[in-house]
């Protein structure tokens, strides 16, 4: 299985030359540390940078940069400082061209639902909600099972949805499915990982 550096770096290949990417709080920020040579994308965070740069080294911490995840990030030569309404305005004018995402579930529809557990503390919804309504691909990276085992690749999600038959693309530590007609679609399998297991790990149908 992929773990999530692994998981990252697959998300990285992903990201095309010119493109204006927004990568969601946890796995997706490791996306940043595995940009593919050659290719020169702009990240933006929603609370009002374009233009990170990768995670500082240890000791080169700058407590004033911080991206939506209040995880320490760097600056670029080219990085822009703006308010969150023009953020916003980025994201729900269509600039942005994909985000890169974190998921508690998935449906084979491509309902994403990432943002509360009923019951559970919430410290706002963020930006998915815009984003998974304003950018021109979504794709989401998490673990295939959550803890107990149980899928969460569903036939229908459980949680309250962030957005419908919004994802076109999984990719988890057992492989990567496309949200196609009828169900998803694998793409490829990870290192280790037959076809059978990640159909056996996954609720939603598989065509």
């Amino acid at each position: 299985m992929w773990d999530r550096n692994q998981m990252a770096e697959r998300a990285a290949q992903e990201l095309q030359d010119g493109w204006y990417v927004n990568l969601g709080i946890g796995i997706p920020t490791l996306v940043s540390n595995y940009i593919p040579e050659g290719i020169e994308v702009t990240l933006q965070s929603e609370n009002g940078m374009l233009g990170m740069g990768p995670f500082p080294v240890s000791g080169d911490e700058d407590a004033d940069l911080i991206n939506a995840g209040k995880q320490t990030i760097t600056e670029l030569p080219q990085t822009a400082y703006f308010d969150s309404a023009q953020s916003f305005g980025m994201i729900r004018g269509g600039k942005i061209a994909m985000a890169i995402l974190g998921a508690m579930e998935v449906a084979e529809n491509g309902d994403l639902a990432n943002w509360m557990i009923p019951g559970k503390l919430v410290k706002g919804m963020g930006g998915a909600m815009d984003l998974v309504a304003g950018v021109g691909r979504v794709v989401v990276v998490m673990d295939h099972t959550n803890k107990h085992g149980d899928s969460k690749v569903l036939k229908s999600c459980t949680l309250p949805l962030t957005g419908q038959s919004v994802v076109h693309r999984i990719i988890t530590n057992l492989g990567v499915l496309d949200v196609v007609e009828g169900g998803l679609q694998i793409v490829e399998t990870a290192d280790g990982v037959s076809e059978q297991q990640l159909r056996d790990a996954t609720e939603a149908t598989i065509v």
